[in-house]
C-alpha cells in the first residue's frame, strides 16, 4: 500500500500495514491526553501506553512526517492534526451495507464511523420488514437497485454484514458494479480480482483467540 508521505512535497512513500493499523490506535490515545489538556507526550509515554519498544514508536509516527522535540516530546494537538490528515480520516468516505440485520444495524447507527471518515450512505437487505425503512437517516433498498445507484452514487466501498452463505454472491455483485474495496464481517472467505481491496474483521476469530487465552 502507498499513502501520501508526510515531506509536504506531494511525493509517496511505502508504509507497512502494521503501522496503519497502529496509528487510529495512537489517534485515540492523543485524543483522550487533549482531554486531560496534556499537551506534550514523549515516544516513551506513548510505549509504555501500549506495551511497545519507544523506537517503534518513533518510526510509526515519522511515516507521517511530525517529529518530537528533544527533552518534550511530541505536541498532542500537533499529533492529533497530522494523523487525522494523513489517514484521510477528515475527508468522509461513502459506502454501501449489505446484510442489515443486527450487526449491520449497529455499524448503520454507530457515529464513530464518521468520525474515522466513514459514510454509510445506504444499506441493502432481503427482508421486506427492513426494505424501504430508513435507520438513523440512511434509507434501505432491495439488493436489485444496487446497480442504479452505484451508477448515481459512485460509491468505492462496500461493506459485507450479510449471512456467511451470501457473502460471496453479495462480493461478486460488488466487484460487477464498481466497488473498488470490500470490508468484509463474515467468516466466510471471498474471492475476488486481485485490483480490488478486501479487509477481513470476524468476531469470531478474535472470540477465538479471546477464549482460548482465557481457558488455557
Amino acid at each position: 500500500m502507498r499513502v501520501k508521505s508526510g515531506n509536504g512535497k506531494g511525493d509517496s512513500s511505502p508504509i507497512p500495514e502494521p503501522t496503519l493499523r497502529r496509528l487510529p490506535g495512537y489517534l485515540s490515545f492523543f485524543k483522550a491526553l487533549k482531554i486531560n489538556n496534556i499537551e506534550f507526550v514523549s515516544s516513551s509515554q506513548i510505549a509504555a501506553n501500549f506495551k511497545m519498544d519507544s523506537t517503534l514508536v518513533t518510526k510509526d509516527l515519522s511515516y507521517t512526517g511530525i517529529k518530537g522535540r528533544t527533552k518534550v516530546g511530541y505536541n498532542v494537538e500537533q499529533l492529533i492534526d497530522t494523523i487525522i490528515n494523513f489517514l484521510d480520516f477528515n475527508n468522509h468516505e461513502k459506502a454501501f451495507l449489505f446484510g442489515v440485520g443486527n450487526l449491520g444495524k449497529a455499524l448503520i447507527k454507530y457515529e464513530g464511523l464518521k468520525s474515522y471518515g466513514l459514510h454509510i450512505v445506504a444499506g441493502f437487505d432481503v427482508n421486506p420488514e427492513t426494505i424501504n425503512q430508513s435507520l438513523n437517516g440512511v434509507s434501505i433498498y432491495p439488493i436489485d437497485e444496487f446497480r442504479d445507484l452505484s451508477r448515481k452514487m459512485k460509491v468505492r466501498l462496500g461493506i459485507i454484514t450479510t449471512p456467511d452463505a451470501r457473502a460471496q454472491e453479495i462480493a461478486d455483485l460488488m466487484v460487477a458494479w464498481g466497488i473498488r474495496a470490500i470490508w468484509n464481517f463474515t467468516p466466510q472467505s471471498i474471492k475476488v480480482p486481485d485490483n480490488i481491496i478486501v479487509e477481513n474483521t470476524s468476531v469470531y476469530s478474535d472470540l477465538a483467540v479471546i477464549l482460548n487465552r482465557l481457558n488455557h
